[in-house]
């Protein structure tokens, strides 16, 4: 007799709805009493090494209008181009940098902000050094799966002209929607889910 195997099914997915601000960061939702802070508010303290830099943006729809019930969240090196994660065997990373953020859209105006510092170099797989940068995820209403992007540096012109990652972008005109506008030790950087100026998305 052959025994029948129960196999499972994927759960479908759902949209992040109105809601993610209130389970990620509910001090911000005016929800006491779960967190002291909210997870992700600060990545550096007075002991941080590296450049201090500022990092303000929107999300904004295929309409031209920002999100105001968007969260974003940052993963990075430290200055010196470590991470700080149990995989990294390159080296210790900086103690005193979280190398991760989390910063829901303003309700008023849409705007995201992190205080962070300027990431090091970092290895691509096969061992060239990427530009330095910074790895966004954006969680909303309406986007069933977070959506992962990347930002660099304006004036890393030389490094992001070699970039592993970014060689790979076929249509040449839209690594720009990759780049920062604004010089240290403020940049902005708005992320454009659809529409011309659309940010291009990575699939990890």
């Amino acid at each position: 007799m052959v025994q029948q195997l129960g196999h499972l099914k994927e759960t479908p997915s759902q949209t992040a709805g109105p809601y993610v601000h209130i389970g990620l960061t509910p001090n911000f939702c005016g929800i006491g009493g779960v967190y002291e802070t909210d997870l992700g508010t600060r990545m550096v303290n007075d002991e941080t090494l590296g450049e201090r830099i500022t990092i303000t943006g929107r999300v904004i729809d295929g309409a031209g209008a920002p999100l105001k019930d968007a969260l974003v969240e940052i993963w990075q090196a430290d200055a010196a181009g470590f991470h700080n994660s149990p995989t990294e065997m390159r080296g210790s990373a900086d103690p005193n940098f979280s190398g991760w953020g989390r910063c829901p859209t303003g309700a008023e105006d849409g705007v995201f902000t992190f205080e962070t510092v300027k990431p090091g170099r970092v290895p691509f797989k096969d061992g060239r050094p990427m530009a330095p940068h910074i790895t966004f995820w954006i969680v909303a209403r309406g986007i069933n799966i977070g959506l992962h992007t990347r930002m660099y540096f304006p004036e890393e012109t030389d490094a992001n002209a070699v970039d592993p990652l970014l060689a790979r972008i076929e249509h040449r005109h839209r690594v720009a929607t990759l780049v920062a506008t604004g010089a240290a030790p403020n940049y902005v950087f708005d992320i454009h889910l659809q529409g011309e100026k659309e940010t291009v998305f990575l699939d990890i």
